[in-house]
């Protein structure tokens, strides 16, 4: 009986042990946290829609000022 608890103490601790490896993630910077969450992150496809929507009623830029003085 003692070694029965010795085996599923040990499969407790290695299971958690096995959880922390996979959850912990250390990250140089805050961009590098936020790079791997947004490729982790799945956009719904209604919010994508909006977007895209929102974006085109936006007016375009004006040309930059070297190319104005160039034309």
């Amino acid at each position: 009986m003692k070694q029965h608890k010795q085996t599923s103490r040990e499969r407790e601790l290695l299971s958690h042990t096995q959880a922390q490896q996979t959850s912990a993630r250390e990250f140089n910077s805050a961009e590098e946290a936020l790079r791997e969450d947004i490729r982790q992150t799945v956009v719904p496809a209604t919010v994508e829609q909006r977007l895209s929507e929102s974006i085109s009623k936006l007016p375009k830029p004006g040309k930059p000022w070297w190319k104005r003085l160039i034309s």
